[in-house]
């Protein structure tokens, strides 16, 4: 393995849709795994020959057509996979991998939740609280070095988000979301990687609406997206960035590229 390992995590909302991008940015930032989030392809549709012919040619995935999916490309080999069905409904959001050396990544589409902030009235509220339950259990059985990305679509503090004020009862960023993220994040011990490099209160967006007509200049973003490592892995990281110019790109998905690097 590299003395540098590079990891990406990005919810494109469709790999074939938006492959173009998808292949500026891996030449452009280079990293040596991409792991990312609601692809929309069953397996068989999935691009693999563009991924291999960029010099991807490790690629593991749990698709569905039309929705969710996630995927894993990578330079470096993939060993021990799993899918995990915390959705309990067969929905295709996880899938995790180990690396040369060890390191586990899990990659995650945590559901949006609907827009109803109440499992009464609105099932999918309940289910994505469900989910992240589940994470927990999962969470707190596992052992040894670890990284855990994807879009989490919690936004947890209140600079995560454009007004604090406003989006309190607005689904992702509700407070009994925010405690169910902390458990999960408690279970492990998980190190936040995007604010261990820009602290709170400094502005760190990862989403930003479709239907805002000018998205820069209103600005209205949430971190939905996240990376978590185990503290041993935390503290071999180097660097962290998201990759905003990305928003304005061709065919832009609402979401952008996190990039995390580590000295291994």
């Amino acid at each position: 393995m590299a003395d540098t390992l590079r990891i990406a995590s990005w919810n494109i909302n469709s790999v074939r849709f938006r492959l173009a991008i998808v292949e500026e940015f891996l030449r452009s930032a280079t990293p040596d795994i991409l792991c990312l989030q609601e692809t929309k392809a069953a397996d068989s549709e999935f691009p693999a020959a563009t991924f291999r012919a960029l010099g991807y040619p490790h690629i593991e995935l749990h698709g569905q057509r039309m929705h969710h999916g996630v995927a894993i490309v990578s330079r470096l080999p993939l060993a021990d996979v799993t899918r995990h069905g915390w959705q309990a409904n067969g929905e295709a959001r996880h899938i995790g991998v180990r690396l040369p050396g060890g390191l586990r990544l899990d990659n995650v589409y945590i559901p949006a939740g609907g827009d109803i902030p109440d499992r009464e009235q609105n099932p999918k509220f309940g289910q994505k609280l469900d989910f992240i339950d589940r994470m927990t259990e999962w969470s707190a059985q596992s052992v040894g070095p670890a990284l855990l990305v994807g879009d989490f679509n919690i936004a947890p503090l209140e600079c995560d988000v454009w007004s604090h004020k406003q989006l309190l009862d607005v689904v992702s960023h509700t407070p009994v979301e925010v405690a169910a993220l902390d458990r999960l994040q408690q279970a492990n011990q998980w190190v936040d990687l995007g604010r261990r490099f820009t602290p709170p209160p400094e502005r760190l967006y990862t989403w930003w609406s479709y239907r805002a007509k000018d998205w820069q200049a209103s600005d209205r973003g949430r971190r939905l997206d996240h990376m978590w490592a185990t503290p041993d892995v935390a503290a071999v990281a180097t660097a962290h960035r998201v990759v905003e110019a990305a928003r304005s790109w061709d065919k832009p998905s609402d979401h952008i590229p996190l990039v995390t690097e580590f000295a291994l």
